[in-house]
């Protein structure tokens, strides 16, 4: 019985200990490749390329089938030595070996071949750039659960300092130095803000329901991150604001949307010629073996096996089919291969184009994180000051509540505005690493 019950309470403190990990970015990001349906998918596409490479490489082996057929003949006819109509009910057997090998196609396989594995490698790569999205998608709601959280802290503080001024309020009424309206007033401001803390948690609760499902858990109710230790988000990650030249540069050669679009353009070109090849005379090797077995019913017949052996013959063939005219068949699959390429290139230019345009976006958009977040910096300490100020005068009862209230606004408001440049900045600076090929890390 205490082995069974200590069994038991190991069991309960591992499952705790599991169900209160905290998750880490990087966590949540592995764990969300792994469990996406939509990737999943991508997956299988992967596969199915992959599979239409094999059958093309295939193709250019000997095939083989067999035959069998099997007549049955009932009437009558004349027999011409005695002039007599009889019966002449027979059947026949047919057996048949046959195979094919293609000598040369247009250069039409190699091509196919050709084709089938760029589209294999582009597939690749637009699984690749799926994996990129999601992670993105991952890191921009973990960042709002860190932003959501420190604004709790946020909002904790504000509700223990006003509880504070709740006391010293009272405190004033009593030794007669403020009316009991303002009692009332400074009771109010904490209903506000422990209203304020509450729906800053159903936020965060919201924020953290919208990172679980990205990552496709069941169990929602234990789900919780890790907060990263985050010093000076400015000096730590000002290294990669790189212009948006330098950038480009790097990323062109390896981001996967890139490379999807280049090796698409590459297939059509081997498609190109595989309409091409429709032009070109084409040689195939065949050979075929045959035999049968007859029977005429009344009549005197050959044995089963003597018949195979007698009806036997084999054959050996060249075939040379040359194209003459298709009705323009091959000469429009040509032109449609041509703009397809056409359509390819311009898909290219317009990845390439669009993908520039959102690292100029993204250096933008980083640069004015990182003015935003000193200023914000500057006014928080400013709010601060003003903010304590403002305390010590309602402490002392030269002020009112209204006026308190005010300055305790605009310190709150500054504290939530910096805190939400930070992460601004800190997820502006991590994508611009991430267009390089670094993987987002923040611990």
């Amino acid at each position: 019985m205490k082995r069974k019950l200590l069994f038991a309470t190991v069991l309960f403190i591992s499952f705790s200990m599991v169900a209160q990990q905290k998750w880490t970015l990087r966590q949540c990001v592995e764990y969300a490749i792994e469990n996406n349906i939509n990737l999943k998918q991508q997956e299988v596409s992967v596969a199915q390329s992959d599979l239409a490479v094999k059958t093309n490489q295939y193709s250019r082996l000997p095939d083989l089938s067999a035959g069998v057929g099997q007549n049955f003949s009932f009437g009558r006819s004349t027999n011409v030595a005695t002039q007599i109509s009889e019966s002449r009910n027979s059947l026949s057997s047919n057996f048949s070996l046959r195979s094919s090998v293609p000598l040369f196609t247009g250069l039409r396989i190699p091509n196919e071949i050709k084709a089938s594995k760029l589209d294999l490698l582009a597939a690749v790569e637009g699984l690749n750039k799926a994996k990129e999205n999601l992670e993105i998608q991952v890191t921009t709601l973990f960042l709002d659960v860190l932003f959501k959280k420190e604004l709790i802290l946020i909002a904790d503080e504000q509700v223990e300092q006003t509880k504070e001024q709740v006391e010293k309020t009272r405190l004033l009424y009593e030794a007669d130095k403020v009316p009991l309206a303002q009692l009332y007033d400074i009771k109010a401001q904490l209903a506000n803000d422990e209203l304020n803390r509450q729906n800053t948690k159903n936020n965060l609760e919201a924020s953290l329901l919208d990172l679980a499902q990205a990552l496709n858990l069941r169990d929602l109710n234990s789900f919780d991150i890790q907060e990263p230790h985050i010093d000076d988000v400015i000096a730590d990650n000002i290294s990669s604001i790189l212009p948006p030249e330098e950038i480009y540069r790097q990323a062109i050669q390896i981001k996967p949307h890139i490379k999807e679009a280049a090796f698409r353009l590459e297939g059509e070109k081997s498609r190109l010629k595989v309409a091409q090849s429709a032009f070109w005379p084409t040689l195939s090797f065949g050979m075929s073996y045959g035999t049968g077995y007859g029977r005429i019913a009344g009549a005197k017949n050959t044995i089963f096996k003597r018949q195979l052996r007698d009806n036997s013959s084999e054959v050996l063939s060249f075939n040379l089919n040359i194209p003459i005219f298709n009705r323009f068949q091959t000469r429009n699959r040509v032109k449609d291969a041509r703009l397809m390429i056409l359509n390819r290139n311009l898909e290219l230019d317009y990845v390439k184009q669009g993908f520039y345009k959102e690292i100029q976006q993204a250096h933008q958009s980083a640069i004015a994180s990182q003015i935003k977040y000193d200023y914000t910096e500057k006014a928080m300490e400013a709010a601060k000051e003003a903010y304590h100020y403002a305390q010590e005068k309602y402490n002392v009862g030269r002020s009112t509540v209204v006026e308190f209230n005010e300055a305790k606004l605009k310190y709150v408001t500054s504290q939530s505005e910096q805190v939400q440049a930070k992460y601004d900045f800190l997820f502006r600076a991590k994508i611009l690493d991430f267009y390089r090929g670094y993987p987002i890390v923040i611990e």
